[in-house]
């Protein structure tokens, strides 16, 4: 089921609050993990399946890791461990490694005659997969108590608003909420679907309008040199975000309806002046859940230089593989870190020269520099990202610079494209004047009729602004 469709926001949702809060409070969790359960089965309900042997294997672990002592606390968190990444290996890493061993046998000429498994990749997999995880691990570390009610851990492990894109929840942020009583509050209730509001505008009129324009030139790029391939890029950059921003809103706002707090996942990203700052500010409970349970094991920074770029290097590489099984995410992942390191590299040799320059202005100058650079970087790996392999983004890196670029700009269309960059900027204000004041309290201090002509306007400008084909969320098919 997704977000942004008419059987989510006016059938699903309202029924579930309603019969949450119209619920005496010892059955909620009962509702909840229903409810949750047929929104996950609305996509392919056998796989409900996968979920379920997760659940039991991780709840199973976190008793039996809480209960003993010595190594066999050791082995117990690697069954879970291992038990997790095989079933992300079976449905998403098999076929991509088996094909990769197929081409290298067939190169070195050694019969290989091992054959690609027939699986749809389940959805929200390594999300879900990444959170059930996350409490073993802590668990482990003695910084949670095992979950003794199986169906508060099924709950925490499925719960619907960030079930399949996330944020990636800790056991100790999420799993105490669904002991505790939740009241109906107006205020909280308001903030809530306040942020829902802004999330379906920023998924259903932002990233669904530019989605067009940047599928038509990223499915053939051959037939485009210059300003059109950069364009692209920079609207996919934002077409991204406001796509996966937008599920977080929704996910965020929709819990906090019901009285749950998720984690912020993301805090105006293209603000962002280095790329170490941007992916503190991208996708934050991903690049967290990376920093807790890979780079600090790792040795973190509290190695030498070598180690910690290499650290640096190795999670940004398995990163951009959890993104997908492909080259081209696993470059994606290595380009950031790769471009995370020479930033931290060269930042440290003009540390002097930047504390020396004190005028105000050339202050706020180099800031927006920074940021313009920053983004540009980001929007180079976004190609990989982006494009369908190796070859097509070598391709429109090579050929990104303009050279005729009002001929090159017909080829688009003017009008979806001023749409497109009105939508960007209002989008842009929106996010500086976020990181800056509290939009929500400041319209709370408003007269009544105000707030009301605020809420109606913003509905109507989902309902014109809006692309009804219910387009799938992009971080779903990770």
């Amino acid at each position: 089921m997704l977000f942004n469709s008419a059987h989510f926001i006016l059938l699903y949702f309202p029924i579930v609050v309603l019969g949450y809060f119209g619920l005496p409070e010892r059955f909620r969790w009962v509702w909840l993990l229903l409810a949750s359960c047929y929104f996950y089965m609305a996509f392919i309900p056998y796989y409900i399946l996968i979920l379920v042997f997760t659940i039991l294997v991780d709840y199973v672990a976190g008793l039996l890791i809480a209960g003993a002592t010595g190594p066999p606390r050791k082995t117990f968190l690697i069954c879970s461990i291992v038990a997790n990444v095989g079933t992300l290996a079976v449905f998403k890493y098999f076929n991509f490694f088996n094909t990769n061993l197929s081409q290298l046998a067939h190169a070195i000429g050694w019969n290989y005659g091992l054959h690609s498994l027939s699986l749809i990749l389940p959805i929200g997999l390594s999300f879900h997969t990444f959170q059930s995880m996350s409490y073993t691990i802590e668990v482990y570390r003695g910084r949670q108590q095992p979950e003794r009610h199986l169906g508060i851990f099924a709950l925490y492990v499925l719960f619907f608003p960030q079930l399949v894109a996330g944020p990636i929840e800790r056991p100790q942020n999420l799993l105490h909420q669904f002991h505790e009583r939740h009241s109906f509050d107006y205020q909280r209730v308001r903030q809530g679907l306040l942020l829902m509001l802004w999330g379906i505008f920023q998924k259903m009129a932002i990233a669904d309008r530019l989605a067009p324009i940047v599928d038509r030139i990223y499915s053939d790029p051959q037939h485009y040199r210059g300003l059109p391939l950069a364009l692209a890029t920079v609207l996919f950059a934002f077409q991204i975000l406001c796509d996966f921003a937008g599920y977080s809103e929704i996910a965020i706002g929709s819990a906090k309806v019901l009285g749950f707090t998720l984690m912020k996942n993301f805090r105006q990203p293209y603000l962002a002046t280095s790329v170490a700052e941007f992916w503190k500010r991208w996708h934050i409970s991903l690049s967290t859940w990376f920093r807790d349970y890979l780079y600090i094991p790792l040795g973190g920074s509290r190695v030498s230089a070598f180690r910690y770029y290499l650290n640096v290097l190795i999670v940004f590489t398995v990163s951009g593989l959890w993104h997908g099984a492909n080259w081209t995410f696993v470059i994606w992942g290595a380009l950031n870190g790769l471009f995370l390191v020479c930033g931290e590299a060269l930042a440290r040799g003009f540390t002097l020269p930047a504390q020396l320059v004190r005028v105000d202005f050339l202050t706020r100058l180099a800031h927006g520099a920074k940021v313009a650079w920053t983004f540009v970087l980001i929007c180079i790996t976004w190609i990989f990202f982006r494009a369908p392999d190796v070859s097509h983004a070598l391709y429109i890196l090579r050929n990104l610079v303009p050279s005729r670029p009002f001929a090159e700009l017909r080829s688009i269309g003017t009008t979806p494209l001023i749409t497109s960059c009105a939508l960007i900027v209002f989008f842009l204000v929106v996010s500086v004047a976020r990181e800056r004041v509290s939009l929500q309290q400041i319209l709370s201090r408003q007269p009544g009729y105000l707030r009301w002509l605020v809420y109606g306007s913003a509905v109507m400008s989902v309902l014109l602004m809006a692309e009804f084909s219910s387009k799938d969320f992009i971080y779903f098919q990770f």
